[in-house]
């Protein structure tokens, strides 16, 4: 992979970009009827990058007064394969539009990494 697609993808500039943060509201828009239900901020980020694969994740950043813990983390990933406002298959397209070619991907199991932060890992497998 060239080191200035590398540089760009890795960064959280781009990274916003491709999951603008106003759309964790929006997800809790949708899913509950107000944004204010939501109990974390999703925000994707830059794991690694090796010849045959990138990994992003999809972090859940718990939000003030709110309960990370609490909530149904561990079912999201299949949510958020089919989720339109994710839109895993949008930020596919826009990767690839900067020459990185994906043979196929998929989202990890969701990781607890503490109380405040649970992690779903995103695999992009390269041909």
């Amino acid at each position: 992979m060239d080191q200035a697609v590398l540089e760009h993808l890795s960064s959280q500039d781009y990274l916003d970009t491709l999951l603008p943060r106003k759309i964790s509201d929006q997800f809790f828009e949708a899913l509950y009827g107000d944004a204010t239900d939501g109990a974390y901020d999703i925000r994707l980020e830059f794991i690694s990058a090796h010849a045959k694969r990138i990994v992003l994740a999809f972090n859940l950043i718990q939000r003030p007064g709110k309960c990370l813990v609490c909530n149904l983390t561990y079912g999201l990933p299949n949510v958020f394969f089919r989720h339109p406002l994710i839109n895993i298959k949008g930020i596919i397209k826009k990767i690839e539009e900067m020459g990185v070619k994906i043979k196929k991907w998929q989202l990890g199991d969701t990781q607890e990494n503490s109380k405040s932060l649970h992690v779903i890992p995103f695999f992009l497998d390269l041909e």
